[in-house]
């Protein structure tokens, strides 16, 4: 491996910009205009999103709020659409190359990263399979994928060649909610649980999933969704587990918040706590903590998070979209078994 990892993006979305400033030298006012002012847009990152919240320091707009991660290099990037790409190997100093085909970002390289902010996943393994396919480690932007089964051939394909894969959310690392999960022992342990904001796609849903095993733990048995049109409820029961909430964690998926915020509050025997904003303000630390485990993966080869939690995002969000349309709670362990009938395509 080189000095510097080597680091091929897929999908230049928001979300490999929020990665990409973290770990490779840039123009901050590059990245805060990235195109003209009455370009029409194409995606938040291209209006100034990637700089807003990366540079909160209002008297200096190239000062950068986050820690970065040294040790990286981007020296590859590809998007559906090339001009994208272009755009986004401008922000960077070294000037990323823009690859042709989704195949030549893996070339060379020490880490394939596929980012993406708002996608379903459902591109997912198209994406990941050429860079495993060669043995390089992968990161795979939530959701890991959109079904569980496209989960396993992911997984299959790294197993099959010895490559490490990994996929996580950035509230599955953010600091502040590490620093609220561990106030559980103020109330006697957490014996129920609720997550408040995000959205009911696929790519919201991971997200408050992740948050969730985040603060209560991985482990839910069973998933109830319930909606009426105007909200969406998730219900995540634990079954018997002492360990875990005893009435289980509510989602509360449909409220569209300031500055993507959500929050948690869990309830136990001797009272209740409630959780700061968890925010687009404080996301990047999470996306910072995110890029110390990915730099752990590649030069261990060994991926420092579960593998039954990384599959159970996907199964938990799966089951959720079988529960909506069966109309009952569903079984997670029945999601990653394959053992429900495939959703007709309108159905989540």
């Amino acid at each position: 491996m080189a000095e510097n990892i080597r680091v091929g993006i897929i999908h230049c979305d928001l979300h490999s910009v929020y990665y990409g400033a973290l770990i490779e030298d840039h123009d901050p006012l590059k990245l805060r205009s990235p195109r003209p002012p009455d370009y029409p847009k194409k995606t938040e990152w291209e209006t100034g999103a990637g700089h807003f919240y990366h540079y909160t320091f209002y008297d200096d707009a190239r000062r950068i709020t986050v820690e970065t991660v040294d040790g990286f290099e981007i020296v590859k990037c590809w998007d559906p659409d090339p001009e994208r790409a272009q755009i986004f190997s401008e922000v960077f100093h070294d000037k990323p190359e823009v690859c042709d085909t989704l195949e030549q970002v893996s070339d060379n390289v020490d880490l394939v990263f596929v980012g993406d902010c708002s996608g379903n996943g459902s591109t997912h393994l198209e994406w990941a399979r050429p860079g495993l396919e060669k043995g390089i480690a992968t990161f795979v932007d939530k959701p890991f994928a959109y079904t569980v089964a496209d989960v396993k051939q992911i997984l299959e394909l790294a197993d099959a060649n010895n490559t490490p894969v990994m996929s996580l959310s950035i509230l599955r690392s953010l600091p502040d909610a590490t620093l609220f999960s561990q106030r559980m022992p103020e109330i006697g342990g957490a014996q129920y649980g609720t997550v408040f904001g995000g959205f009911t796609d696929i790519a919201g849903v991971i997200h408050t999933v992740s948050l969730n095993q985040h603060i209560f733990g991985a482990g839910v048995e069973r998933v109830k969704r319930v909606s009426n049109g105007q909200q969406t409820l998730i219900h995540l029961d634990y079954g018997d587990r002492s360990d875990r909430p005893r009435y289980g964690v509510t989602i509360n998926c449909m409220i569209p918040l300031p500055h993507c915020a959500l929050y948690a509050s869990a309830y136990g025997s001797r009272g209740r706590i409630h959780s700061p904003h968890f925010d687009d303000y404080v996301f990047p630390f999470g996306a910072a903590e995110n890029v110390k485990k990915i730099k752990q993966m590649v030069t261990t080869r060994e991926v420092p998070v579960p593998r039954d939690e990384m599959i159970e995002c996907v199964a938990i969000a799966e089951a959720s979209r079988h529960s909506e349309h069966l109309n009952e709670s569903v079984a997670v362990a029945d999601v990653i078994a394959g053992k429900l009938a495939e959703l007709p395509d309108d159905a989540g």
